[in-house]
């Protein structure tokens, strides 16, 4: 069902494009004015492809642009889906697999997070290297099929490290405050408590969202390599430091600091 559900989706877009993107890009909360660096090509409402979820969050355009980006074939994801929305695991990760049939070779996932660290701040970059999932529910249960991925897909080169030590060396070399970490995924949509930021730091991680862990398993079953860059929103440990977050606080940080990961992106991309 799931196999037929993707080839309808890819389908339709065929119908609207021939535009064959070799890199994928989900721009996540505040980051999707990315998009405006897109030579576009074609663009698409998520609300017109059969099977696609619909973005109900504050700053998600939802739909999907054809383009390029630093001269690359790229197709980005203007909005993301979220499982606090209501949707299953398999209707936030739909997309990810349309954007593998359609033939990307390399998937960017963005996203906005809380620093767990006392020396990671607000606005800084994170290139994630690894992932505590603390969701509820995982994209790959139930029954596999094989046309997507394997059964018991290996976690232990998840991330693309090699793209993570260049994204540093860009950043270094531009003066933008970036870091190699780990992420913490939790189903949200209420922020942490103070002890569980703590808990959150003990376990080893450096930043926390509500999103990207589906997507890079529903990546790494589709054997799409994947680079992950979190832009810092608030800093949340020593808990002496928390302060009260809104949505908006959380748009403003990610919205300054969306030029330094735009910079970065478009250096990478340049080099692949």
């Amino acid at each position: 069902m799931l196999f037929e559900q993707i080839q309808e989706a890819v389908a339709f877009i065929r119908q609207q494009t021939d535009f064959q993107p070799n890199y994928g890009i989900i721009l996540g909360t505040g980051l999707g004015n990315l998009a405006n660096e897109i030579e576009v090509a074609a663009t698409i409402p998520y609300k017109d492809i059969p099977h696609f979820p619909v973005s109900t969050v504050q700053s998600h355009k939802g739909q999907l642009v054809f383009g390029y980006l630093a001269e690359k074939p790229i197709v980005a994801m203007s909005g993301r889906f979220h499982y606090y929305e209501g949707y299953s695991m398999k209707q936030v990760t739909f997309p990810v697999r349309v954007l593998k049939f359609l033939g990307i070779q390399h998937l960017f996932i963005s996203n906005a997070a809380g620093s767990t660290s006392p020396h990671i701040f607000g606005g800084d970059l994170v290139f994630v290297k690894d992932h505590v999932n603390l969701h509820a529910e995982n994209p790959l249960r139930g029954e596999n099929d094989e046309r997507l991925g394997p059964r018991f897909p290996d976690m232990l080169k998840t991330y693309d490290r090699t793209l993570n030590a260049r994204a540093l060396q860009i950043a270094e070399k531009n003066g933008i405050r970036a870091h190699e970490g780990v992420y913490v995924g939790l189903q949200g949509p209420n922020l942490e408590t103070p002890a569980e930021y703590v808990f959150l730091h003990r376990i080893g991680g450096d930043v926390v969202g509500m999103s990207t862990i589906p997507e890079v398993l529903v990546a790494r079953h589709s054997g799409l390599p994947v680079f992950v860059a979190s832009v810092v929103s608030n800093q949340s440990y020593p808990p002496e430091v928390i302060k009260e977050v809104s949505l908006e606080d959380v748009i403003a940080v990610v919205e300054k600091a969306e030029p330094k990961l735009t910079l970065i992106v478009k250096e990478l991309l340049k080099e692949l």
